[in-house]
């Protein structure tokens, strides 16, 4: 008997150990295995000291730990500083920062990507989405009220057979959306509380309308287009919290706009960008971005804008193929900007690509400098064979690659029918060439077939001098994992709101640690 109370005196001091800080589990390698053990349902934050999105997602995770803590609830925060926790960051194949994972069951080899907002809110409600049932069932008024008032966004099914068909396909919806609470009452009081006469879902929400009546046909697929149409503000400001709903969302076109917050005219152009989004819910996400803020100075060069040249409109889409669209007229006005989304909506707009102008020695040194200007006549001359490297000016392996490509410029200098070029992809972009990562290198041999040859060999003088001797023909051996990808996440460096910053950059795509 001695040696049982021995036994679990030693696992509960064991437990004991393990350090909290503002509600949240301080993880190690050491007290990983015993967190999981102690609490099944665990969402863990791998993060680094130094990244901006950790620091700026500390004071929302903090608050959710003790919100979920002030329930009762056994779900627990945890979070690993995987800059000394190496070995346990690369178990989890911790690429960024923050990476968070959800281990649920106390199962350990396949935990969840967590994939909703950064607010305290957004955290709760999807770790309670998935430790819970989809759908609720309030049986008061009091329940619902609360559910609203706790709730940025709730969702209600009003069914008074909670059985039938209706009933069934909204629960499925529910199933399918992780970072909104989702409630089902047949509450007479209920009903009357809210004025609702017959069957029906109601989106509540704190901000625009207040409200939204579902009106239709009621399957799955209808109810799903009917809440992600409705579950975000018809104006989206982008910042550090919001960025995972808008690129994480199904709305894949968004049309930004680049305003001072601070200007004396702000609410009056927001107005009119907000009148402008009724008429394109569910079809295009409207975006406004502070063009003060340092941080977003990244999303202005990708559009290749100044802060002196905001207020700015443009439009983007995030399909395979990253495309930009500039209206004509620089009126922020409800009329100019709906005319301008209805032409894209009827596929009427032509793409906007950025251009340099072109330097006055752009052909003087051993490397040739590249624009969107004089890109088709150098590259698509027919008598020249031309290798190319699509860069950005913060891309760390483009840093790496400028010495070695340079002295590839120097030896083929006085060619008479090849030419080293390079082109900067940040504030040029061509028709004919899509650069998803730095470096990206390309080759165009001679001749009138306006050929494309990726370049996959090893990034040294010699692969590159192989590869060019041979006509394009002997890549070498295949390229490393190493470029850095210009996904939708790097309008802002935001990678879903990760830093990845293995070689010190602080902007590169996606480093391995």
């Amino acid at each position: 008997m001695l040696k049982f109370l021995l036994i679990c005196t030693l696992a509960v001091a064991s437990r004991a150990e393990i350090a909290e800080e503002e509600d949240v589990l301080v993880l190690k390698k050491s007290n990983f295995d015993e967190a999981l053990a102690a609490h099944p349902n665990l969402l863990v934050e791998f993060y680094a000291p130094w990244c901006g999105h950790c620091k700026a997602l500390a004071p929302e995770y903090a608050k959710a730990a003790g919100m979920l803590k002030a329930e009762g609830s056994a779900v627990r925060l945890g979070k690993v500083d995987a800059t000394e926790e190496t070995e346990l960051a690369q178990e989890y194949g911790v690429r960024g920062y923050p990476t968070i994972k959800f281990y649920k069951g106390g199962e350990k080899e396949s935990p969840k990507e967590y994939s909703a907002g950064r607010q305290a809110e957004d955290i709760v409600s999807w770790l309670k989405k998935r430790t819970g049932p989809a759908v609720t069932t309030l049986a008061a008024v009091t329940e619902a009220e609360s559910l609203i008032a706790d709730s940025e966004v709730a969702v209600i099914g009003f069914f008074k057979d909670l059985n039938s068909d209706g009933a069934k396909a909204y629960e499925k919806a529910a199933e399918a959306i992780d970072d909104i609470p989702f409630a089902i009452t047949s509450d007479e009081a209920v009903y009357g509380k809210f004025e609702v006469s017959k069957d029906s879902v109601v989106l509540f929400k704190k901000f625009d309308e207040g409200r939204n009546t579902f009106d239709g046909e009621l399957t799955k697929e209808k109810l799903l287009a009917f809440i992600k149409a409705n579950q975000l503000p018809l104006v989206i400001e982008f910042t550090e919290q919001t960025a995972p709903k808008i690129f994480g969302g199904d709305i894949k076109s968004h049309i930004l706009m680049f305003l001072p917050k601070a200007s004396s005219d702000f609410q009056a152009k927001m107005d009119q960008f907000k009148k402008a989004a009724e008429g394109f819910k569910g079809q295009i996400l409207f975006i406004f971005i502070d063009s003060d803020v340092d941080d977003n100075q990244r999303i202005l060069e990708f559009f290749g804008l100044k802060k002196e040249e905001c207020p700015a409109i443009r439009l983007i889409t995030l399909e395979d193929e990253m495309t930009k669209y500039k209206p004509e007229s620089d009126a922020i006005t409800a009329e100019s900007i709906t005319a301008f989304c209805t032409l894209f909506t009827e596929g009427k707009l032509k793409p906007h690509l950025m251009s340099q102008d072109i330097p006055e020695d752009w052909d003087k040194t051993p490397v040739k400098v590249l624009v969107g200007k004089n890109f088709e006549e150098v590259v698509f001359d027919s008598s020249k064979n031309v290798f190319v490297e699509f860069y950005a000016p913060w891309c760390g392996h483009c840093k790496q690659l400028t010495p070695i490509w340079e002295k590839l410029g120097e030896k083929y200098k006085d060619s008479a029918d090849i030419i080293v070029a390079k082109m900067d992809s940040t504030a040029n972009e061509i028709e004919a060439v899509k650069v998803h990562s730095f470096p990206t290198l390309k080759f165009f041999p001679a001749g009138d077939e306006r050929k494309v040859i990726d370049y996959n060999g090893e990034r040294t003088l010699e692969g590159f001098t192989k590869f060019l001797e041979s006509g394009g023909k002997e890549g070498g051996a295949p390229a490393a994992d190493d470029e850095d990808d210009l996904d939708t996440d790097d309008l802002d460096d935001v990678d879903e709101g990760q830093d990845d910053d293995s070689d010190g950059e602080g902007d590169d795509g996606h480093d391995e640690l």
